[in-house]
């Protein structure tokens, strides 16, 4: 691979953006191009743990900061990291203070004029911004095919305003499949009257991946490789697939603390399948009774469990029920916020995945084979939900649970399969550094 390659990274403000971005720069990094992650300074700590094996390995990669406007935009003081928001109200303040990192990320492009910016897709201004400097811009969304074109369609053609009431179902227009959704499983900003602010945003967004010199998905052809086909040949869109991203960064260090090291030693002393993990991503909001609720059945399940839950030691316990904890003593775990996800999936003691299918946790989850139980809460999570159901049913049909499992081990196969040489993820990986080295001579 062509060394003298440099491409910047610039990742949405947000652990479930984070990750998947800095896996993705690790990816480059180890092909032997020259990585640069652009980042707020109280999200630098972060991504500079998360990249320490590669340096130590010798990677060329980089973080280089930027000065995020928190109180400018009317934000928390320190507020650069969507995980951190007051609520999720904050979400589009949020967004429209992103924009104001245009002008000091011009002046990197000025400095240092990298071949490539691959940029999420919350940040639509960026493809102006390259376009300026005469740099090819990589919109990043962070989920697969079906969900990017399910999404366009519903911009489009609004099949939701067909139907008379929420429970109601209706077929996606235009997308391969025949696709049945209800009004409940729309995205609320997908109702253009109610949400113009974000409703603009979308419409930026999608305008600027127009623009751009193509879409890279962390998804992989074999999953879905009828949308890939659709979205690269009938819609004539240039996108690489170079999922699924934990794959190619396996061998990574990960830090576990003291602890997840007791969660992990828990898990120890189960039996094989025995546990349901339940989580449901960086950005769910429970109220407590929601959460006493979700208590109320994990207990009734019967089964022993680890939940993840955003609730610090000092919100107290009355989001519990009752005695819970007592009545629970040696079959639960509960984890209050972040957890070490990757290598709870991993565990053999885990039988089962509660999901609230972000597009990270989906591949995770097929990567390492875990039966996994959807919970679609928002954003494009009900897309994965379908796509995930529709190719698990391609595969065989048949509920018991050891069916379930067969089904999960044969896309896992096929994840593993994508990444080694010669896969497809392995090959869209080299044609899309190829291309950009070529355009760079």
């Amino acid at each position: 691979m062509d060394s003298s390659l440099h491409i910047f990274f610039f990742p949405f403000m947000g652990h479930g953006h984070m990750r998947p971005t800095i896996d993705m720069a690790k990816l480059f990094a180890a092909k032997g191009v020259k990585s640069t992650i652009i980042t707020t300074p109280l999200n630098e700590p972060i991504i500079s743990k998360a990249i320490e094996k590669s340096k130590i390995l010798g990677h060329n990669i980089h973080i280089q900061t930027i000065p995020f406007p928190s109180s400018k935009a009317g934000l928390p003081n320190e507020c650069e990291n969507v995980d951190s928001i007051p609520s999720p109200e904050w979400f589009p303040t949020f967004c429209l203070a992103t924009k104001m990192l245009q002008e000091p990320l011009e002046k990197l492009l000025l400095e240092q004029h990298p071949d490539c910016i691959v940029a999420d897709m919350f940040f639509p201004w960026v493809t102006d911004s390259a376009l300026k400097f005469g740099i090819p811009r990589l919109v990043f969304h962070g989920t697969c095919y079906f969900s990017l074109r399910a999404a366009e369609c519903m911009r489009l053609y609004q099949p939701f305003r067909n139907v008379g009431f929420d429970s109601e179902s209706f077929v996606i227009s235009n997308l391969p499949g025949e696709i049945k959704m209800t009004r409940l499983q729309i995205a609320p900003f997908e109702n253009w009257e109610e949400f113009e602010g974000m409703a603009k945003l979308m419409h930026e967004v999608k305008e600027s991946e127009l623009k751009s010199f193509g879409v890279v998905v962390k998804s992989f052809y074999e999953l879905e490789n009828v949308y890939a086909n659709y979205y690269r040949n009938v819609l004539g869109r240039k996108a690489w697939h170079i999922g699924p991203l934990p794959l190619w960064n396996k061998d990574a260090a990960i830090f576990i603390d003291q602890h997840q090291h007791v969660c992990l030693k828990w898990l120890d002393m189960m039996k094989p399948y025995s546990v349901v993990y339940v989580c449901h991503g960086s950005m769910a909001h429970f109220s407590n009774s929601q959460l006493r609720e979700i208590a109320m059945g994990l207990e009734a399940s019967e089964q022993k469990f680890i939940w993840v839950v955003r609730k610090s030691e000092d919100e107290g316990e009355e989001w519990l029920p009752e005695g819970f904890e007592k009545r629970m003593e040696g079959k639960r775990m509960i984890i209050r916020g972040w957890a070490p996800k990757v290598c709870i999936l991993e565990h053999e003691a885990i039988g089962a995945f509660v999901s609230h299918y972000g597009w990270n946790s989906v591949l995770e989850g097929i990567t390492v084979g875990v039966p996994m139980v959807t919970w679609p809460m928002a954003s494009e999570q009900f897309y994965n939900e379908k796509l995930l159901s529709e190719a698990v049913r391609r595969i065989m049909e048949g509920e018991e649970i050891e069916e379930m499992r067969k089904r999960v081990k044969v896309l896992s196969e096929l994840a593993e399969k994508s990444v080694e040489e010669e896969g497809s993820s392995y090959c869209d990986l080299n044609a899309l550094i190829e291309e950009l080295s070529l355009l760079r001579n």
